[in-house]
């Protein structure tokens, strides 16, 4: 694995950058302020966004499938769609998180769509602004236990149940919806269907106020008898016990590098400001003193540096091997856990750091803490990461350790 970014995606990362730096700092607070309201800024940048995921059949929320990013990884070092999400969003991060959450046709849905659609439907479906719908009231972190129904029914599946914290939810113009085609047979029954923004029987019920990435809107969304064509579900739809679950589970194994890439970038946010902050109160940060004789908060600050980049180094190795075709569900869940708790821990330490400028609203580090947190929660929890690295590592299956 080559540590260095690669140089063809330096364009994006510097484009990426300036978006960030130049559109979403310095309207940031606004929309904190006015929660839900829709970010009309970001219309211009979307056709920006299209030009940095030409040729990548997914968003730019969304990462490549493995199989289709490159053989078994012993065919040459490939740096594909997966690296290039990664690295442009962590940017756009650093900018804003729920900005970066809110730009038209980049939403979390559309890794559902690269993951386990077919080649028909990433032709048909892959300009769509996609959201992703998994959580239910009573099915958190146990993706498994979801009880919305899609019942066959001719040409078309009818989806019944409820989803809640749907990102995206209102704005999309689509949602990839899990659900189960037979609750008798368990996660194996478990499939993902792509309802239109419009479907008869889909109702946004409502969104939620929030700590965080309060621009970005979450909904609450009911289904009732509400008509799917057979076309739009996602990969097999037969049921099978071996890869039945699983093809749907692949989706995370793309997006939490992708929430890892975007955890870090808030986190190094937050650590180039307090160091600002600190330098200008006259404070030596320089890393030549030896670490007794540096000021308790030049300690500080260096050990975070440190934690930031064993994430950012586990996040890339996690969207390195997707990009060549190697399994990855171990790494992915290894960089969203170092990550997700290392931005959180990072961000808040520098508004402790920082004092009342940490704290207050004329800098954006208490904005970053909020932000920060969802990243340690979406996508999985951190405790649900340990236990799939548990699983991984000794090899058991969720039966067997729960």
């Amino acid at each position: 694995m080559n540590l260095e970014i690669p140089k063809k995606f330096s364009p994006i990362v510097h484009q990426a950058r300036q978006v960030a730096q130049e559109v979403f700092r310095p309207i940031s607070r606004k929309y904190d302020r006015a929660e839900h309201a829709y970010p009309k800024e970001l219309d211009m940048f979307a056709s920006i966004m299209d030009g940095m995921n030409e040729g990548a059949p997914d968003g730019g929320a969304g990462a490549g499938k493995l199989a289709r990013s490159g053989g078994n990884g012993n065919d040459g070092n490939r740096n594909g769609t997966n690296m290039k999400t990664v690295l442009g969003l962590t940017e756009l991060c650093w900018g804003d998180v729920g900005l970066a959450l809110s730009i038209p046709r980049q939403g979390l849905g559309n890794s559902a769509i690269a993951a386990v659609a077919n080649e028909e439907q990433l032709n048909r479906l892959g300009d769509t602004w996609a959201a992703m719908a998994i959580t239910e009231p009573g099915a958190g972190s146990d993706s498994a236990a979801i009880r919305t129904t899609a019942t066959e029914s001719g040409d078309h599946y009818i989806i019944n149940g409820e989803k809640i914290y749907v990102t995206a939810g209102e704005r999309a113009n689509a949602v990839v919806v899990w659900a189960s085609l037979d609750r008798n047979k368990g996660r194996a029954a478990i499939k993902s269907f792509v309802v239109e923004k419009g479907t008869p029987g889909m109702t946004v019920e409502r969104l939620e106020k929030k700590l965080g990435i309060r621009a970005s809107d979450t909904a609450a969304i009911r289904f009732e008898n509400c008509r799917v064509p057979k076309e739009n579900l996602l990969g097999d739809p037969e049921i099978s016990v071996d890869k039945g679950f699983a093809g749907a589970m692949q989706t995370f194994d793309n997006t939490r590098p992708v929430v890892a890439g975007m955890a870090i970038g808030v986190a190094r946010a937050a650590l180039e400001r307090t160091r600002e902050i600190v330098e200008r109160a006259g404070i030596d940060l320089s890393y030549q003193p030896q670490t007794w004789t540096q000021s308790a908060v030049t300690r500080e600050l260096h050990l975070l540096e440190a934690e930031l980049e064993a994430a950012r180094l586990l996040t890339l190795r996690a969207a390195w091997m997707a990009d060549n075709g190697l399994p990855n569900s171990k790494e992915a869940s290894m960089a969203k856990a170092k990550a997700g708790r290392v931005g959180n821990a990072i961000t808040l330490r520098c508004v402790e750091l920082c004092g009342s400028l940490g704290y207050g609203e004329t800098e954006l580090l208490e904005k970053w803490a909020r932000d920060s947190k969802i990243l340690d929660i979406f996508e999985g929890t951190q405790q649900i990461q340990l236990l799939i690295i548990a699983r991984r590592l000794l090899g058991k299956s969720s039966a067997e350790l729960k």
